[in-house]
């Protein structure tokens, strides 16, 4: 299936891209999420009428994540009470949502899907540096202290 790309997409392409993909992938994902749409002829032709517009989309986007990253920076350390044992193991774990929750408490505004984790739940108190996917092109790293109630 041949698609057209309306935005950047990770390991894939920039917008205005034409690339070949798995059916499934550019039917169940790209296409509905809106990343991209059937390279028919009629589609080339609006998307050449609407490029201006989604190039401007793709810049304010991208301007919003590059703030959001300084904002972060500025943010210094985001503390996390938990319930632990007395060995410092957690009764229960921190995942992304308590991770995006403390950090939007904190004064700057993350999603969920937004933290990486990529060894899992945090089980054990202690300082962690986490990684935060703003924009396919923007990513920062916050430092979380994870402390027993």
């Amino acid at each position: 299936m041949e698609v057209i790309l309306l935005q950047r997409v990770e390991n894939l392409g920039n917008l205005g891209d034409r690339v070949r993909v798995r059916a499934g992938y550019g039917r169940n994902f790209l296409v509905p999420t809106g990343k991209a749409t059937p390279a028919t002829e009629e589609n080339v032709k609006a998307f050449e009428q609407r490029r201006v517009e989604l190039e401007k989309l793709a810049q304010d986007s991208l301007s919003e994540a590059e703030a959001r990253r300084q904002a972060l920076d500025a943010l210094g350390t985001v503390t996390i009470a938990s319930k632990a044992g007395d060995e410092g193991k957690l009764f229960g774990s921190v995942g992304t949502l308590d991770i995006a929750n403390a950090v939007t408490e904190a004064g700057v505004a993350v999603a969920k899907k937004e933290v990486r984790l990529p060894s899992g739940a945090i089980r054990v108190v202690g300082e962690y540096d986490i990684e935060l996917h703003l924009h396919t092109d923007i990513n920062a790293t916050i430092k979380i202290v994870v402390t027993a109630e």
